[in-house]
């Protein structure tokens, strides 16, 4: 959809912002696939400085439930394999000298369930922060029509372009969720 209005355009970037946060959330949920973007959040004390995970060790997947990582400095392997120890992620590493792999465990059906549950939570919280923006976006075209800088009928096609771009950010946020929702519960 074409939009001119800098309000309306400010607005839908801000909301396109919050699409891509909540995908990032969605990515750090376990799906019982090996998925790279489980360790995104791991740092590693190299060299005495915290250093994130994936700029010290390349992690690849070979196969569905497995995730490798293998550090560029072999003597950074036992900071690495300390630093996934420690971490929230709950899975054990296999260290063999090289590398470390990590093998994701099939998902219970409560655990699926739950974590169905958290995707949907993340969904609503992006949603909220969807119409939080339009809120805030219909506020400042109320406000140009008071001052004078629109009038009365480009305020109501303006609200209905606001109204659009709200429903497609909120479409968008529904079928990333759809999505997650679907990737665990198939596991």
């Amino acid at each position: 959809m074409k939009i001119s209005n800098p309000i309306i355009k400010a607005s839908q970037e801000k909301m396109s912002k919050s699409e891509d946060a909540l995908q990032r959330e969605l990515g750090h949920i376990r799906a019982g696939r090996a998925n790279a973007s489980l360790l995104s959040r791991i740092n590693v004390e190299y060299y005495g400085v915290e250093t994130p995970l994936n700029q010290l060790a390349q992690i690849s997947v070979p196969e569905a439930r497995v995730l490798m990582v293998t550090p560029y400095d072999k003597t950074a392997l036992k900071e690495v394999e300390r630093a996934i120890l420690m971490s929230d992620l709950g899975i054990s590493p296999a260290n063999d000298g090289t590398a470390i792999r990590l093998v994701i465990p099939q998902l219970t059906e409560e655990r699926r369930k739950e974590l169905a549950k958290q995707v949907r939570a993340k969904a609503e919280e992006g949603k909220i922060a969807v119409r939080n923006v339009r809120r805030d976006m219909m506020d400042q075209l109320k406000k140009s029509e008071k001052d004078g800088d629109i009038n009365e009928d480009e305020l109501h096609n303006l609200e209905e372009q606001a109204q659009k771009v709200t429903d497609e950010s909120i479409k968008n946020v529904d079928t990333l969720a759809d999505e997650k929702e679907k990737e665990i519960l198939e596991g």
